[in-house]
């Protein structure tokens, strides 16, 4: 399989990585959108969506530990794949609810916009946002932590706090991770497509749970 990590570093080397990165992520996101168009009338049951929670997470490790090879980018596309399984459901939810169509679209427009916005400033100001990380993953933690607590509690109020934190946590994320790119600190096509679809797709649920009223 042919080698996916970039050669000499530079300018140059920096800007091909950032290319490719943002012609593979459109491509997994395009992946996942259609397999979520597909599987909206689909109901998970319990099982079924454990399963796809323990799928994500092997094929997080595979696409991790291939990452070099043409393995890390199949396994990448497998697990675009099955997110957008575990995520048609979901959005077929939200489109059957009162204005949920609306709701759907404007939480993937302003996705969209803050994504572009975001990664466009780090590309202009060429800021250095490594110091980022440390508190990125602490505040991350606190999010996990707090919502397993509230799939117990369940309270509505909890949930759009969440939501409103998560949506600010992976904006950061979004700086933090195209910063990264643009500094020379990911030169790796595969990694650096990962890191910036989960930072998309869970600003794109924080904002639809935001959007829908805090609901779970």
């Amino acid at each position: 399989m042919a080698i996916l990590v970039q050669g000499a570093g530079g300018v140059s080397a920096e800007s091909r990585v950032l290319k490719n990165t943002y012609t593979l992520l459109s491509a997994t996101l395009l992946f996942t959108a259609a397999v979520t168009w597909m599987t909206q009338g689909i109901r998970l049951s319990g099982g079924a969506y454990l399963a796809c929670v323990l799928g994500s997470f092997a094929l997080l490790f595979v696409t991790m530990r291939m990452r070099n090879s043409g393995f890390g980018l199949l396994a990448l596309f497998a697990f675009a794949g099955l997110e957008g399984v575990a995520l048609g459901p979901i959005i077929g939810m939200y489109a059957h609810a009162p204005n949920g169509s609306s709701t759907v679209a404007t939480a993937t427009g302003l996705t969209g916009a803050a994504f572009i916005g975001l990664s466009t400033y780090v590309r202009i100001s060429r800021r250095d946002f490594s110091a980022w990380g440390g508190m990125l993953f602490a505040g991350l933690l606190v999010v996990v932590v707090a919502g397993l607590i509230n799939l117990f509690v369940g309270s509505s109020a909890a949930s759009l706090a969440l939501a409103a934190v998560s949506a600010i946590l992976f904006s950061g994320y979004i700086i933090y991770d195209t910063s990264r790119i643009v500094s020379g600190g990911e030169t790796n096509y595969v990694m650096a497509t990962l890191s910036l679809y989960l930072d998309i797709i869970n600003l794109f649920l924080a904002l639809l749970r935001l959007l829908g009223g805090g609901r779970r």
